[in-house]
This record gives C-alpha cells, sequence and structure tokens, in this order.
C-alpha cells in the first residue's frame, strides 16, 4: 500500500511566495471592471478580417478623427488675433494640467498642492483630454517601473510609432500593463470625481469653455471651437506624446543608460520641460526636470510660484550629492567605454623576458630596441619622425634611456611616455621593480592595480610605467 507521506512528482515546480508590494489590477470604477480572465483581442494577430477590432476607436475618434475635422474646418473659419493669442494660453493651462497636475503632482507625488490648485490642475487636465488623472497616472507609473519592458504601457522598445500614438489607437490587453499602487489616488477626492465624471469635464473644459470665452469675449464662436479647442487639443496631446517616444530617442543620457530615457532641449520645449527625461527616470521624486537655472522648465517654475503663493507645499528634491555622484558614474562608464576603444599598448604582464646580453645582441643586429625602466620598446617605425632628431634616438639604442628619457636630455610629455606604450616588445631581466611586478601578476600575487568598470588597467597621466620621479633635491650635509 502507497504511503500516505509521498514525495512530490519531479516535475512539480516550488514557487516562491509573493511579495506584498502594494500593487493592484487596475479597477474600472466608471463601469464594469474587465475581466482578465478572458480572452482578449491581442491575444489573436491582426489580420485583414479582423483589423477593425484591434483599435481602440474611442481613443482613434479624440485623437486623429476630431483633430482632423478641426484641420478642415480651419479652412472656412478664420483666425483672429485675439484667439490666436487665448489659444496659447488655454495651451499652457492645459499642458500645466497634464505636466504639473498628471505628472508631477499625482503621478510622482513629487509635491502637495492644496484643494484649490488640485481642482483647477484637473481641470486643465481634462482641457487636455489625455484621460482622467486616475487612468493616466496609472499607466504612468506602470511605465517607470517596467520601462522599457513589456509590462511598458508605451515602451519605446515596440517602435517610436507605438510609443508616440500607437498605444492609444491600439487595444491593450490589460493582463499585460504592469500593476501598481494607486491607493493614493483613490484617496483623492479630486482625482476619483474627475475620473467618475471625465466625459462631461472633458466636454466642458476642452470645448464648451474655450468656445464661450472666445464667442461671449469677441464673437468669435467658430474660432473658439475650432482653434482654442479642436486644434489647441490635437497639438498638446502631441507634445506630450513626445514625452513617450522622442524623449526616450532623442539627447543624451547624462545619468544613467541602461534605459532608453534621455535629455534633449527640444523635447523640454514641445512638453513644458519634461524633456529633460533621463534626469526624471534616475529621480522621479524630484519635482523639477530641469536642475540648472538655464533649462527650460516652467512647469518646476510654475510649481514654485505655486508655493509662493501659498498653493504648493512640500516640494520634493532629490539631494544634490546623490544626482552629481549619479552623474560621475554615468561619465566613468563612458570614459571606461572610450578606454576599451584605445591602444594603450601590450600589458606588462603579457610581454616576454628578455635578457641584458639578448636585448643589446638583438640590438646590435638591427632591431632598434632602447631600455627605458625596465621595458624594452621597438623605436624603429619612429625614428624619423623624433622631434629630436635621429642622431639623439639612435644614440639611444641598444642601451638603457630611462633617465635620458626622463629629465636627462629632455623630460617627455605625457604623450610621450603614451606614445612610447605602444612600442613595447618585451621586459629586461633584472629589470627590477617591473620584472618583479610582471612577475607577481604570473604568480597571481597581491598586486595593486586600479581597473576600469570592464576590467582594463587604468594608466593615469604621470603614472606610466616608463615615468621615472626624479628625486627631491635636498640640502647638503653640514
Amino acid at each position: 500500500m502507497a504511503s500516505s507521506s509521498s514525495e512530490a512528482p519531479a516535475s512539480a515546480v516550488l514557487q516562491a511566495e509573493s511579495f506584498p508590494d502594494g500593487t493592484k489590477d487596475y479597477v474600472a470604477i466608471r463601469k464594469k471592471n474587465w475581466d482578465l480572465k478572458k480572452p482578449h483581442i491581442t491575444d489573436q494577430p491582426i489580420t485583414a478580417k479582423n483589423w477593425y477590432k484591434h483599435v481602440n476607436w474611442l481613443n482613434t475618434t479624440f485623437i486623429i478623427f476630431i483633430p482632423l475635422t478641426g484641420l478642415i474646418s480651419s479652412y472656412w473659419v478664420p483666425l483672429q488675433m485675439k484667439t490666436a493669442v487665448f489659444t496659447v494660453l488655454y495651451y499652457f493651462f492645459a499642458g500645466l494640467g497634464i505636466t504639473a497636475g498628471y505628472h508631477r503632482l499625482w503621478a510622482h507625488t513629487s509635491y502637495k498642492a492644496t484643494l484649490p490648485l488640485k481642482i483647477f490642475l484637473a481641470a486643465g487636465g481634462a482641457a487636455a483630454v489625455e484621460g482622467s488623472a486616475r487612468w493616466w497616472s496609472s499607466l504612468h507609473r506602470s511605465h517607470h517601473r517596467y520601462t522599457d519592458t513589456e509590462k511598458d504601457p508605451y515602451s519605446v522598445r515596440k517602435g517610436l510609432l507605438y510609443s508616440h500614438i500607437g498605444w492609444m489607437v491600439m487595444k491593450q490587453n490589460p493582463r499585460r500593463i504592469g500593476r501598481t499602487d494607486i491607493t493614493d489616488l483613490n484617496d483623492c477626492p479630486v482625482v476619483v470625481w474627475q475620473h467618475r465624471n471625465y466625459i462631461k469635464s472633458v466636454l466642458t473644459m476642452a470645448l464648451i469653455v474655450p468656445m464661450l470665452v472666445c464667442g461671449l469675449g469677441w464673437g468669435d464662436w467658430a474660432g473658439g471651437f475650432v482653434y482654442a479647442g479642436i486644434l489647441r487639443i490635437f497639438f498638446i496631446q502631441q507634445a506630450t506624446f513626445c514625452v513617450n517616444s522622442l524623449a526616450h530617442w532623442l539627447g543624451d543620457q547624462p545619468f544613467d543608460d541602461r534605459n532608453s530615457p534621455r535629455d534633449h532641449l527640444i523635447t523640454a520645449l514641445v512638453t513644458l520641460g519634461e524633456g529633460y527625461h533621463n534626469f526624471h527616470h534616475e529621480f522621479p521624486s524630484d519635482f523639477r526636470n530641469a536642475i540648472q537655472w538655464w533649462q527650460y522648465d516652467p512647469t518646476k517654475w510654475f510649481i514654485s510660484t505655486m508655493k509662493f503663493l501659498g498653493l504648493a507645499y512640500n516640494l520634493k528634491t532629490f539631494p544634490q550629492n546623490e544626482i552629481e555622484k549619479g552623474r560621475l558614474q554615468q561619465l566613468q562608464k563612458k570614459l571606461d567605454q572610450k578606454r576599451g576603444t584605445l591602444d594603450w599598448g601590450m600589458p606588462l604582464e603579457n610581454l616576454p623576458v628578455v635578457s641584458w646580453d639578448d636585448f643589446v645582441e638583438e640590438s646590435k643586429n638591427g632591431k632598434a630596441w632602447v631600455a627605458i625602466a625596465g621595458i624594452i620598446h621597438d623605436v624603429g617605425s619612429f625614428i624619423a619622425d623624433h622631434p629630436g632628431g635621429k642622431t639623439l634616438i639612435n644614440s639611444a639604442i641598444g642601451k638603457d634611456a630611462t633617465a635620458v628619457f626622463n629629465g636627462g636630455v629632455y623630460n617627455h610629455s605625457n604623450a610621450a611616455h603614451n606614445l612610447l606604450s605602444t612600442m613595447r616588445v618585451g621586459v629586461l631581466r633584472g629589470g627590477c621593480e617591473v620584472e618583479i611586478w610582471k612577475r607577481a601578476q604570473s604568480e597571481n600575487k597581491d598586486v595593486q592595480t586600479v581597473t576600469d568598470s570592464s576590467g582594463q588597467k587604468i594608466v593615469r597621466a604621470g603614472n606610466q610605467a616608463t615615468k621615472v620621479v626624479q628625486p627631491v633635491s635636498t640640502a647638503d650635509a653640514a
């Protein structure tokens, strides 16, 4: 009879207990939540028969069809100067609703805002027509947590066009989007109200308000609807989408290059300061995107102004010491990568050991060998180019020119020592410290060397193996 305590089959896979990180699947509060167990259209490949099922027609209408209608309408609706000025101002209002509100306040909680400022930013965000603050911030937290992975809702690894607009116009499987914790957003009455009343908020702030202002203000009802409404929405949407696409494709990476975010002035100009994206992904809790006074970041200036007015508080900034450490580490990484492309000469531990007699004999037999600091160099290809002339360098062939090279005749430059390292052919037996160092390397003894992140030895200026420091002059004994 089989034992009741029989062992589990070998094919059984042990699973670690899940870590309670506070993240949950996104839960809709306006409509019935998705059934994550049912098949999703994205599980099927796009074909000529089902392509329309993969399209998010609601988003496509707001992002493509309505702006296209506004563009066509502009042919018959002249743009008045007052409407143009108001459109620009309303663009900044809606843009700050996204950058200062959706992004830095709610997605990253980089500062705290009073109720009037929250309402102002929620209204501006609705005017931008980019989803509710709750939905937008949830996806953005997933983007930061899972940057450049399959769980990133708008990963640039899926293509520049996809990260810009494709993720909006094509349906996404909610099971594939990384989970995040948005309990703080659910506890914010302004965020929840805007989410529950999003359609009303959008129609009011994005279309009705600009049309009323232009219409009641100077009689330009059509201009208010087309320019301050539809076309403004299109431009601000495309500007925000540039943060997901252009900011992960164009520019420098001064803080970290493991992921795609980059810093660039052009992106900052079109996104109200969100273009310093490499810094932002490294220090997301910082209310700033630009940390230099001359960098363009109107969102930072707006938040600082709100603090001055008493509407914002607890503005978070990352310690400058940590910022500079990150910058320095990235600079060092780039230096290491550049160092790896340069010729630093044959490593001493790989050079053959040559006796003095063999060194002299080979020099007599036509090899232009010169010994400096116990290292043999073949200077034959350099004799004709020697700045000091052929005679001087020829006189050192077959000899120990350590003193001559290090100040006896001329104290050679750092560049000369670097060039000399590319001419190494051997190490003299009896070469004092050099041979001892080489022997210790071969015997795996504890030899103090400085290496870069790839393990390559770092040769500092003035620390080349051929550099011999002259003794300090002292007073004669009495």
